[in-house]
């Protein structure tokens, strides 16, 4: 018929707690292309957002640590989340955004290797949103026995999260779903509330070490640091063995790398997000690498001096603090805890090695 368009498949939009629009994700801008910094005002908002589902989480400094790392050691639990993750922060605060601009909208898609996942099933399930969760072949049995029990319809695609990423944008289009990015500026308000949190009830920190996957953590505590005026210095921490931020940090401007590590899957990305790069390069005082040597011994000090289950991401802010601990002498250091969701038989293995 003369003049017939075919349908146009819907595109889903949203706005963030500042009124801005979220769009799925689609090519990364550009590292002079950097957007501000959530302000104070939105990272609160973001918090009453986060609060509404969950209570703060507890920041203590446990003795025993502080005389293993020779510092004091202020540690922020996130591993007392609903989920055992700061994830669900971010996922909180995006999904208030989604559904208020899009409330139409029946299901969303997401790539992850655990954390994330679980957050949008959480957060989608709150809004009557149907997920689809893309995760890598050998992702970790009880995370994604975790996300079912959510309610995740998971799929298992490719061998790491990349493959499991780009698989996710494909089926975004066939099956008409938002694709929820694991990294976006979106996602940086409700990620910070935790560093608000933790530099709002912890004493003056002179550094803070953070576990980098994608981004968003490191981003979120940048962002707090700043809409506070603190001086606090922050240190992104990666494995060795999924080094792509380190890499990208020294050479500044991004730099893939394959990823070969199990210990800390959470964090094995392979190719940087530029958005987050740019923050990292301007906020952060430097980017770490530690080994699974390095992440293993300090699960086992954390579980030893403070009892708490530490999945090996959230292991590594202090495993790069004692390696450091010759230059902290004095000083008052803070780690994020971001995560206890480590599978039994991994935990054992990690604790036998002792």
């Amino acid at each position: 018929m003369a003049g017939h368009r075919p349908p146009q498949r819907r595109r889903h939009f949203a706005t963030d707690t500042a009124g801005r629009t979220l769009a799925p994700p689609g090519p990364a801008p550009t590292l002079g292309a950097m957007k501000p910094l959530p302000s104070l005002a939105e990272i609160e908002a973001a918090a009453a957002i986060v609060h509404a589902a969950m209570p703060p989480t507890p920041q203590f400094s446990w003795p025993l640590l502080n005389a293993r790392a020779g510092c004091e050691v202020w540690v922020k639990h996130e591993n007392h989340t609903p989920l055992g993750a700061f994830k669900i922060r971010g996922g909180l605060v995006f999904f208030d955004a989604l559904r208020r601009a899009q409330p139409g909208l029946r299901g969303v898609v997401a790539a992850t290797r655990g954390n994330h996942g679980q957050s949008v099933t959480f957060a989608a399930r709150r809004h009557g949103l149907r997920a689809v969760i893309v995760v890598p072949h050998g992702n970790c049995p009880e995370k994604n026995a975790s996300m079912r029990a959510l309610g995740a319809e998971l799929v298992e695609h490719g061998d790491d999260f990349q493959a499991a990423l780009e698989f996710s944008r494909k089926l975004a289009v066939e099956q008409d779903l938002f694709a929820m990015p694991s990294m976006d500026r979106a996602l940086i308000p409700g990620v910070a509330t935790y560093a608000l949190e933790f530099f709002r009830h912890a004493p003056p920190l002179d550094v803070v070490y953070v576990p980098i996957g994608l981004g968003s953590g490191i981003c979120g505590v940048i962002a707090a640091r700043d809409a506070l005026g603190l001086r606090t210095r922050v240190i992104g921490v990666v494995s060795d063995r999924a080094p792509m931020y380190a890499l990208s940090f020294t050479a500044r401007r991004p730099v893939s790398h394959a990823v070969t590590t199990d210990l800390t899957d959470c964090l094995a990305c392979r190719t940087p997000h530029e958005e987050a790069l740019q923050i990292i390069l301007q906020g952060a005082e430097s980017v770490v690498q530690v080994s699974d040597l390095d992440v293993g011994a300090a699960m086992r000090a954390l579980f030893t001096d403070t009892h708490n289950v530490a999945e090996g991401a959230g292991a590594v802010g202090l495993a790069a603090l004692l390696n450091n601990r010759d230059t902290l002498r004095g000083k008052r250091a803070g780690i994020i805890l971001s995560g206890c969701n480590v599978d039994r038989d991994m935990f054992t293995r990690v604790l036998s090695a002792a």
